[in-house]
């Protein structure tokens, strides 16, 4: 459903997103109420925590409810449409961000910290035209020139691009991470892996669930057709070792024969080589093997390893470049800062760039971490067709408001075509 865009107003997972969001919301509206008697780095993490929350009910939904902590049940909550909802939370970042602490890489990344309050800066103005406008918005140099001072203000905290790509979704210390957050990353990993991969740590195997498509892997440089070590490709596809390395499983994109942790060939349930296929011709029938499996966190790290990462500095460089070929001013050579990413990656360098490059670049580096969605939709590509999905309607831009949200609040208005 999510990969077609067929979800409607009453699809639970749209509802569980809603209250889970919205729930963060209210409950950083109590801590900030006088009665809480919070301190000022009190306050400063839990207005960037409100921004962070409303963030992605804006990106999501398009408006945003809000309730103060003194109101009870009975009382309606507002509706701040895209104008005061995008105002509300650039007004808590720039209120935290005095407060915050001045922290660059390290322990203390699962906090809130000037560079956080920067990020989010950074990616609500990248986003303002796009929130404002809708998907046919023209950005403002000045908001992308904000962009690239607030990169810059992240920079200046000492965070960098990390040499070793996989080594970033580990619990050890890394120069991009910005904001973590103190979980296990278990489910990241099992979802994708064959129920014949297993690790010390889940002896069981994975999920056999999420794969991704031919298209998506063929943006990286190597070998179309398999990913063992020397297939010409970049780091950031990673690869499947045939030598038992790292229990048997590979990192970044599985596809072709599997092996185990001696290195011996694995075979599916029913005694069919594992070979993971590139192509889907449907996506519901398939059979064990079919798919592209993805992997970033490794089990050989363990799947209790508690450093889930939301933030990291590779995002705000690729922003930078972008807000720099969108208009905005300062922040240097964008070509230079693109091909120093790609080199640090053991990608090959580019004579020039377009905004298209931008696109394919930030899914080489962002790869299931949360911005694919908002970055197609700022780049007009969302409603395309691709591997097994039809171009989609242009109200898909957004999702529906749940229709339980509707019936309990007469304030709510639906977002047009649902």
């Amino acid at each position: 459903t999510l990969h077609q865009h067929s979800w409607g107003a009453t699809h639970p997972q749209i509802l569980n997103t809603w209250n889970m969001l919205n729930s963060n919301v209210f409950r950083m509206n109590q801590l900030l109420f006088p009665a809480s008697n919070p301190n000022a780095e009190q306050i400063a993490q839990g207005k960037f925590l409100r921004a962070y929350n409303m963030m992605f009910i804006l990106d999501l939904f398009g408006k945003v409810p809000f309730r103060d902590a003194d109101e009870g049940i009975d009382v309606d909550p507002v509706v701040f449409e895209a104008q005061e909802a995008f105002d509300f939370i650039m007004q808590d970042l720039n209120d935290a961000l005095p407060d915050l602490p001045t922290t660059g890489p390290g322990a203390n990344t699962n906090r809130a910290s000037k560079a956080t309050a920067n990020f989010l800066i950074a990616k609500m103005m990248l986003n303002k035209h796009i929130y404002l406008q809708g998907p046919q918005g023209t950005p403002d140099p000045a908001d992308m020139t904000a962009v690239i001072q607030a990169v810059e203000a992240i920079s200046d905290a000492g965070f960098t691009l990390q040499q070793g790509y996989f080594d970033i979704f580990t619990q050890n210390t890394d120069s991009e991470t910005v904001l973590s957050v103190d979980q296990e990353v278990g489910f990241k990993i099992w979802n994708g892996l064959h129920y014949n991969q297993p690790a010390p740590d889940n002896p069981g195997g994975g999920w056999n669930g999420f794969s991704t498509t031919a298209e998506f892997f063929d943006l990286f440089e190597g070998d179309p057709n398999i990913n063992e070590p020397g297939s010409g490709q970049e780091e950031r596809r990673g690869f499947v070792p045939t030598d038992g390395t790292d229990l048997g499983i590979g990192y970044g994109f599985l596809i072709g024969q599997q092996y185990g942790p001696e290195g011996n060939p694995l075979n599916d349930r029913a005694g069919n080589p594992l070979v993971f296929a590139r192509e889907f011709d449907e996506l519901t029938g398939n059979n064990e093997r079919t798919g592209i499996r993805v992997i970033k966190y490794h089990p050989v790290n363990g799947g209790f390893t508690r450093h889930q990462v939301l933030l990291r500095y590779a995002d705000a460089h690729l922003m930078k470049i972008e807000a720099m070929l969108r208009g905005g001013s300062g922040g240097g050579n964008a070509l230079e800062l693109y091909n120093e990413l790609r080199a640090i990656r053991g990608a090959s360098t580019a004579g020039s760039i377009t905004l298209e490059d931008i696109l394919d670049e930030r899914g080489r580096e962002l790869y299931t971490e949360g911005w694919r969605r908002s970055d197609q939709i700022r780049f007009g590509t969302y409603l395309n067709s691709w591997a097994v999905k039809e171009a989609s309607e242009d109200h898909r831009v957004l999702f529906p408001i749940p229709a339980q949200a509707m019936l309990s609040n007469p304030n709510l208005t639906q977002n047009p075509g649902y």
